[in-house]
């Protein structure tokens, strides 16, 4: 599609192209993110691939720090694994791939995805 148009433009071609691989993706899917049991913020993924790996999409020239953050907070909010922040910059694609890291000591419980549910 070439650089210059909004993100919501390349997350429809996108979805196009991730259903023709015969993936399921599911576009703006709202999250609320709980603690001790109380809603304390909500946020919109811009994609989510087989209900595993979270997909941010930018339209900027640069990415920043801020869009990384941004997409490891989706993680630890969701307890994803992995997500993708894509950014369909100037000159070509660029990928960074964020993997959800757990402290040695924290063993990863089945009770850590009940505190952030997908809407």
């Amino acid at each position: 599609m070439g650089f210059g148009f909004l993100e919501s433009v390349y997350e429809k071609c996108l979805l196009i192209e991730l259903k023709k691989a015969g993936l399921n993706a599911q576009a703006q899917q709202p999250i609320t993110v709980y603690y001790n049991g109380a809603i304390v913020g909500e946020f919109i993924a811009d994609v989510i691939v087989e209900n595993e790996v979270i997909l941010e999409l930018k339209s900027v020239r640069n990415l920043t720090v801020s869009h990384e953050v941004q997409l490891v907070n989706y993680l630890t909010a969701t307890c994803k694994d992995v997500g993708l922040l894509i950014n369909f910059g100037e000159k070509k694609v660029e990928i960074k791939r964020k993997v959800r890291v757990l402290p040695k000591d924290s063993p990863k419980q089945n009770k850590d995805k009940q505190d952030s549910k997908i809407r």
